[in-house]
């Protein structure tokens, strides 16, 4: 197995760029990559996630849990900038990884990114279906667009979302990114005026207590559905109180995910040593002044209380605070704006996914054929394939939990791209960086110890699952990617 951990270098990676029949074309700027970043950001998280954490885990201290993870995402985005400026290749950190630590880790985060983005596509695309079906529902009078065929569960407003974004990709970036602009200003213009209406019907005493008493609820928080970390110390629940604030941060970090997509597209930005830093920060930064400001307004609006799963399992969202203070028109607009942010969600995770498993094909780890470009520049098959099968992944897999599954996959990149800034740097400190991570490697180490704290607080439910699916990576990977890498070829070449 030792061969496992032969690295490729960041010269050939940036070779492989050019090769004929491969080549992205170069159209973006940092602006672009800065709507791509809030575009998928502002999604699920701010319309969905941010309610129910509050009422079941954290209570008005989700505050602090958002806080907890920006910071944490803030860290790891100084590493992506410093890595998708020295190598500026589709694929982030799983290009990243194979310059630094090797093709066997390579492969394993490349299948720790299908995790986060296929999975996390067709968790969104069945979300904005349900958002479609509600707005549908104001003027026509329909039902759920989910139809039961025995064990199988069509979505057909997934299916169609899906099918609109792929579309649009394959059309190229450049057209992405001007449809996501148009998308991304309705919802962001959307969460601004949730804001400022919920501003008026903010009422103090919601605030108290701002970290409410640890309890064992029905909801969350007992066995392996408890934190890892409270298991660890030996703490009987990850309900409210001070490890429920810790447990909120690890689930609303879901809320985040989506800059690191930011650095999948280097290879199609016209300036990447200067453009990539510029995208990936600018749009955490905006991405975190909306999340605080939103958690403000709703955790004052309404107790914490009245967030709570009902024991029918229908969750809280952002609506729900409008609607217990009486404005029902806001349950429109909200509604409107969760339907645009999804749209553009989805596209960027597609997007994100295609990138990765590119960068895989083009290595050999995958079948190559998947990597060809056609004539607008895009992986046209690659990205109609990751389409199906998230289709198919919406129909045949249960979805629960799967907001966890994704965090602790994005979690795991994260410290590797961390630390294979400290590597890189030690390695090969004569690469061209166009921009260098301050602080090092202080601030480098501060992003893998935040990163892991905030795994310990997901679930150990989570982390099983998470293993599972890793060892089916490592299987996958023995069969197919290991006899078939370009460097493993390069190598017997040679010998």
């Amino acid at each position: 197995m030792a061969v496992n951990w032969r690295t490729k270098s960041v010269e050939q990676s940036i070779a492989d760029t050019d090769e004929p029949g491969t080549r992205l074309r170069k159209d973006l700027t940092w602006v672009d990559l800065t709507i791509f970043g809030v575009s998928i950001v502002i999604g699920a998280g701010i319309f969905t996630v941010t309610a129910s954490t509050a009422g079941n885990i954290t209570g008005p201290a989700i505050i602090v849990s958002f806080l907890i993870a920006a910071v944490t995402c803030g860290l790891a985005a100084l590493c992506y900038a410093e890595f998708a400026s020295t190598v500026p290749v589709a694929g982030s950190a799983y290009t990243f990884s194979y310059a630094t630590f090797g093709e066997f880790i390579a492969w394993i985060i490349g299948w720790d990114l299908i995790l986060e983005f296929a999975v996390a596509a067709a968790v969104v695309a069945q979300g904005w279906s349900s958002y479609l079906s509600t707005v549908l529902g104001y003027r026509f009078d329909i039902g759920s667009l989910r139809w039961e065929f025995g064990v199988l569960h069509v979505d057909f407003g997934a299916v169609a979302i899906i099918a609109v974004v792929a579309t649009v990709l394959c059309l190229g970036t450049r057209l992405s990114s001007r449809f996501s602009l148009v998308v991304t200003a309705i919802k962001v213009t959307v969460v601004l005026i949730v804001v400022a209406v919920g501003a008026f019907h903010i009422n103090p005493a919601n605030y108290s207590p701002f970290i409410p008493p640890a309890e064992a609820g029905s909801v969350a928080g007992t066995g392996v559905d408890q934190s890892l970390f409270s298991m660890l110390t030996g703490a009987t629940t990850s309900h409210y109180g001070i490890f429920g604030v810790l447990a909120g941060a690890s689930i609303v970090f879901f809320a985040f995910i989506g800059f690191d997509v930011v650095a999948t597209t280097a290879e199609e930005t016209k300036d990447p040593q200067r453009d990539v830093a510029k995208g990936i920060l600018a749009s955490l930064a905006i991405v975190t002044v909306l999340y605080v400001a939103v958690a403000v307004v709703m955790s004052g609006m309404v107790s914490y209380t009245e967030l709570r799963t009902g024991p029918d399992g229908q969750r809280a969202n952002l609506a729900t605070a409008f609607t217990a203070n009486g404005v029902d028109w806001a349950a429109v607009l909200i509604s409107v704006g969760a339907l645009a942010g999804l749209t553009t969600v989805v596209m960027v995770l597609v997007l994100g996914q295609t990138r990765v498993l590119f960068a895989m094909s083009r290595d050999g780890l995958l079948p190559r054929s998947l990597a060809k470009t056609g004539s607008r520049g895009t992986p046209v098959r690659l990205t109609v394939l990751i389409s199906v099968l998230i289709v198919l992944a919406g129909v045949v897999f249960p979805m629960d939990k799967l907001e966890e599954m994704v965090n602790v996959g994005t979690l795991f990149a994260f410290v590797l791209v961390s630390a294979g800034v400290l590597i890189l740097r030690r390695t090969r400190p004569d690469l061209k960086r166009g921009f260098r991570v301050p602080l090092s490697p202080w601030l480098p180490i501060a992003a893998i110890i935040a990163c892991l704290w905030l795994m310990l607080n997901l679930t150990g439910l989570t982390w099983i699952r998470f293993g599972i699916w890793m060892a089916i990576g490592v299987v996958v990977y023995l069969l197919y990617g290991y006899r078939h890498s370009r460097v493993a070829e390069a190598e017997r070449a040679k010998g």
